[in-house]
């Protein structure tokens, strides 16, 4: 587990004991991601409701979860997704999400492409770019990229197979760098996003985590205080 990871992992364990110091650690680290996510989903005038919605989920249903900080991030986007599906639903708008490319995922994938595509901008506007990718290679790259879960967490918050989700997510990448073109260049932002991790044990970049305080407080957590 490489030192964020473990920050967040412990942090989370420490805010399921009451510590609301450790539960705004853990919202710091995870709430920018989860809202560009929501916002691939909703778009941008809903995603702050809905994703507010779900940290008050996540804080209720903390005492219930059990993971380290990549189950963790992968229980928060379930719930994330859960909340957007069920505002989608109740606008009576549907989601653009295209089939399943299983059918594609043995093919090699490009590691260079993904990587130049999300290095080339910052985090801010590599959402607004990937908010125009095909739903579920949207959602793919979100969740493998800015979230930073592995194929198989990545997965189960879609209901797919590992190799579907990874084949969604290079294709979304491809796609990404002919949407940021030559014309960005060498102005590249900072905090650009980190390329996909693999399954356990895979060698690519994880998104960083909030450094947390030490203090303990026994009060349950509640959303003003993150």
């Amino acid at each position: 587990m490489q030192g964020d990871d473990a920050e967040v992992t412990a942090a989370v364990l420490a805010a399921q004991e009451g510590d609301e110091t450790a539960f705004r650690t853990v919202y710091r680290s995870v709430h920018p991601r989860l809202l560009g996510y929501v916002r691939t989903l909703v778009g941008d005038g809903d995603a702050e409701d809905i994703t507010s919605e779900a940290w008050l989920q996540i804080a209720r249903d903390l005492q219930r979860f059990s993971g380290d900080a990549d189950r963790f991030r992968g229980w928060a986007a379930r719930i994330a997704r859960n909340r957007a599906l069920d505002h989608i639903r109740m606008r009576g708008r549907r989601p653009a999400i295209g089939g399943d490319e299983s059918e594609l995922e043995f093919r090699p994938s490009d590691a260079d492409t993904a990587g130049e595509a999300m290095e080339a901008i910052g985090t801010g506007k590599a959402l607004g770019l990937i908010s125009q990718l095909p739903q579920d290679q949207a959602e793919a790259v979100v969740l493998r990229v800015v979230l930073g879960l592995d194929a198989k967490s990545a997965a189960a918050v879609l209901g797919k197979r590992p190799g579907a989700v990874r084949t969604a997510a290079h294709r979304g990448l491809r796609r990404l760098a002919d949407l940021i073109g030559p014309a960005v260049g060498g102005d590249s932002v900072l905090d650009a996003v980190p390329g996909q991790r693999e399954s356990h044990g895979g060698g690519a970049t994880k998104p960083g985590a909030a450094k947390s305080a030490g203090v303990t407080d026994s009060r349950a957590p509640t959303q003003k205080d993150m």
